[in-house]
């Protein structure tokens, strides 16, 4: 049986990279040609000749595509959490409010209610594709694969990893861990899921003997896996990992050691990063998640990605809740915004802070790149998936109001400093509307 094909007629507004340079592309009258998911031709004003599909949709005036939210660090276990704890710092806030929260998800029914939400929120959010921490139970990482592969979620689903003796139980031993996390790797491919894959998950160095890093590794290798974990996000986190391995001069040499950094690594916040660990990383090409709102929230600190830019490090973004107090890639994108200026405030005047634009490329082609998946997506290109949004600033709830007409790139530019998700009416991936 022969795939029907689908023509989407609209403006498209997206970013593109030529060379080392990020550029706003927009497309004012565009035809979007996909079969199976996959986009396999793009129209400039297409004519009614060209316009040979089963089903054609036609977006209303005022409306434009973009692609689709990457959301490239997100707690799925700490959703209830959202808005709790910021009074407190990192790793008090983790013994406080985290670690009682996730032991809850041993209780399938527990996991199933939380993930449940989880995916059908991010996804009404805009956020095609998500790099979720999961969680340390094998049965409840596997609910959370279950429901991205339900509601149709390109997503990496990360089994926890923690190996330190904890009081409340907290951790597998070693081998256990290994163990459950092959057995993930397993029953998650059981699922034949094109949209859904693993990513080994150490939660971070303070959690994890050297032994179990070594042994997680040589498993992200030999299933040639994303890797994901935290790094440099405190300055108390910093000092108690180089107590725990004081054979590694760097948090980030700890992960060297262990041959977990490869490109197709990622590392969340990354605040704190030394100039030698910028050297590893970029040898490694390994990328940094930009966590703004929960560097905020949790009083890290101030992370300066044109630092990391300049260094050839890749950026994306991520929402880190419940570290981040919303799970909408909008709300990121401004944090990342004001993070940027409040640095350009302490540095002066030869500091040039992110843009609209930037923040906007982060969310959408710049994650994709930090995940190794921008072959698939991260922008509307011939040969991508059609992972895309519908905005539309004039909806029916939208927050904004429309007083005087605006450009496609000022449309842009007022959702991502003033819009939100009511703006974002349809959501595709890859060619199924999920919104």
């Amino acid at each position: 049986m022969i795939s029907p094909k689908y023509l989407f007629i609209g403006p498209i507004v997206q970013t593109i990279k030529s060379g080392d340079s990020i550029e706003l592309q927009i497309i004012e009258e565009a035809g979007i040609a996909v079969q199976d998911g996959q986009i396999f031709e793009i129209f400039n004003r297409p004519k009614k000749s060209e316009i040979k599909a089963d089903i054609i949709t036609i977006l209303e005036k005022g409306q434009f595509f973009t692609p689709g939210f990457i959301d490239c660090h997100i707690h799925a276990v700490q959703l209830p959490n959202i808005g709790l704890g910021f009074d407190k710092s990192l790793l008090d806030w983790l013994e406080a409010y985290t670690f009682p929260l996730e032991l809850q998800f041993s209780d399938n029914s527990f996991a199933e209610k939380v993930f449940e939400a989880a995916v059908k929120r991010t996804l009404s959010l805009g956020t095609t594709t998500a790099c979720y921490f999961a969680s340390l139970y094998n049965e409840a990482s596997l609910i959370l694969a279950e429901k991205a592969v339900k509601y149709h979620q390109r997503a990496f689903v990360g089994k926890l990893n923690m190996d330190r003796v904890r009081n409340d139980n907290y951790y597998e031993r070693t081998d256990i861990s290994v163990d459950n996390t092959r057995k993930f790797i397993d029953d998650l491919y059981k699922l034949k899921s094109s949209l859904v894959n693993p990513v080994i998950t150490p939660r971070f160095a303070l959690s994890c003997s050297m032994e179990l890093l070594k042994h997680l590794g040589k498993i992200a290798k030999e299933n040639n896996l994303l890797v994901q974990t935290h790094i440099c996000e405190n300055t108390g986190e910093i000092k108690e990992c180089k107590s725990l391995f004081p054979d590694c001069p760097t948090y980030t040499s700890v992960y060297e050691q262990a041959n977990l950094l490869t490109n197709k690594t990622v590392l969340a916040h990354g605040v704190f990063l030394e100039d030698s660990e910028l050297k590893i990383l970029t040898k490694y090409n390994s990328s940094i998640i930009h966590c703004p709102s929960s560097n905020t929230f949790l009083r890290s600190g101030l992370c300066d990605i044109q630092r990391l830019r300049k260094n050839n490090i890749t950026v994306g973004l991520g929402t880190d809740v419940a570290g981040g107090n919303f799970m909408c890639m909008l709300d990121v994108m401004r944090s990342a915004l004001e993070v940027s200026n409040h640095i350009g405030f302490i540095q002066g005047d030869s500091y040039k802070p992110i843009d609209f634009v930037d923040a906007f490329y982060l969310a959408t082609l710049g994650g994709a790149e930090a995940l190794s998946i921008d072959n698939q997506v991260g922008n509307l290109i011939a040969g991508k998936k059609f992972d895309a949004l519908v905005i539309d600033l004039k909806s029916k709830d939208s927050p904004l109001d429309n007083l005087k007409s605006l450009t496609l790139k000022e449309q842009l530019q007022r959702l991502i400093y003033s819009g939100d998700d009511r703006n974002i009416v349809n959501v595709y991936v890859e060619g199924h509307k999920v919104k």
